[in-house]
Order: structure tokens, then C-alpha cells, then sequence
């Protein structure tokens, strides 16, 4: 599903002739196989989020490769990654990233639109997968109007609306309590179960990591260890 082979990266900091180099990854190199779920853990700057970036291809590496789904994804040009990510990815994010002037029904279906699907296929869809996450009676909703594990459903949601074989998510409980936080990672791990669906999921937190099938930890930009089959 996800390979990243040799991928080193790099930021640059401060004015033309000036520039300081300051290394972020260096020489990251594994597999995520079709249905696991794998957790990618480390501190504060580590470089966990650089890699989910790169991998998402908002970044491209300064040297390596990613591939995802036998695609050769890190030379893709930026529009044709954007379409890449509409088709084969869903992303879930710690701030939720909802559009605050949509409900939630028009959060989710947004996809759909972009995607150029009619309206009536856009309904029945977007109907279907709020009552899959449990939130139909509160589609009509705006995201101020929910709690933080309502919100994080509906980034759910909104993930799963295209189908994608693929969901990457970055500190996807870091805005939840501890109840909630469970209640958001037994679902991952029913969907993971009942859909096939892979996870690719960045974390600080050892109950997030706990989840995965493997969990890879990253420190000061390389891996230090893999821990899982």
C-alpha cells in the first residue's frame, strides 16, 4: 500500500544567502501492507509530521522515493497529486479541519462535489456514511454545534465518503478526552476490520500507538525502532 524508500528531507531557514540547512528525516525507509494499521510515534519534532506530509505529497522529498498503490508518487506534479488524494486517500487531522460555515451533512459531501458527483448519488451517499459514524440526526448541525468526538466523526466521515483504500491521520485524538479518545479508536479499528481499509496514523500517544498492527518510532528524524510483524 505505502512504500517509502530512502527518503531524506530537509528545511531551509532564512533569506536568500543567508540560508541555514536544517535536517528533518534522514533515510526513512518502510512498508505499510494493504490492511494493516501502522502508528508512526515520536516527540516534538522528530520529523513524524514532515514524513506524513511527504507521504501526503504537500511536501516532496529532497531525495527518495514514495510510493502508494504501486504509483511512484513522490513525482507527481502538484495537480496531479491533488487528484490523487480525491481519489485514493482520506486524511484525518487533530484539529478536525471542518468547514465552520457548512454543516455537518455539507462538510461530508463536499468530496462528492468535487469529485463532479450528481446530486441525487451525492444524497444517498453522504446520508449512508453519516449513519454509518452515527451522526444523521445531526446532519443538519454546524461543527460550533458538536463536541469534539462529533466533529472528529465527521472528519471521519468525510474521509470515508470517497471510499479510499487509504486514511492517513495525524494525531487523530490529540483534541479528545480520554473516553472519547477510546471510543474514536475502537471505531478506527472497525473500520479497519469490517471496510479493509488501511491506517497510517501519526501519534505521541502510547494508547494511539497501541493500536496499530506495527508501530514504528522516529527519533531525531530516524527510525529507531519497528515493533510488530
Amino acid at each position: 500500500m505505502i512504500k517509502v524508500s530512502n527518503v531524506s528531507h530537509e528545511f531551509e531557514i532564512g533569506k536568500k544567502g543567508q540560508k541555514n540547512i536544517i535536517p528533518v528525516l534522514k533515510n526513512i525507509n518502510f512498508v505499510v501492507k494493504k490492511g494493516e494499521i501502522v502508528t508512526i510515534v515520536g516527540r516534538s519534532g522528530s520529523g513524524k509530521s514532515t514524513l506524513l506530509n511527504l507521504i501526503s505529497g504537500f511536501l516532496k522529498p529532497k531525495e527518495g522515493e514514495i510510493w502508494i498503490q504501486n504509483e511512484l508518487v513522490s513525482n507527481f506534479s502538484e495537480g496531479k497529486f491533488a487528484d490523487f488524494r480525491l481519489n485514493h486517500l482520506g486524511f484525518i487531522f487533530q484539529s478536525f479541519q471542518l468547514i465552520p460555515s457548512m454543516t455537518a451533512y455539507q462538510n461530508v459531501e463536499l468530496p462528492l462535489i468535487l469529485k463532479g458527483i450528481g446530486e441525487k448519488e451525492r444524497e444517498q451517499q453522504t446520508k449512508e456514511i453519516l449513519t454509518k459514524v452515527g451522526l444523521l440526526d445531526f446532519q443538519d448541525h454546524y461543527p460550533s454545534e458538536l463536541s469534539g468526538g462529533q466533529q472528529q466523526r465527521v472528519s471521519i466521515a468525510r474521509a470515508l465518503i470517497v471510499n479510499p483504500p487509504l486514511i492517513l491521520a495525524d494525531e487523530p485524538t490529540g483534541s479528545l478526552d480520554s473516553e472519547t479518545e477510546e471510543d474514536l479508536l475502537d471505531f478506527i479499528i472497525q473500520l479497519n476490520k469490517d471496510l479493509g481499509i488501511t491506517f497510517l496514523i501519526i501519534t505521541h500517544d502510547e494508547k494511539v500507538a497501541q493500536v496499530g498492527n506495527r508501530m514504528i518510532e522516529i527519533v531525531d528524524g530516524s527510525i529507531k525502532e519497528e515493533v510488530g510483524q
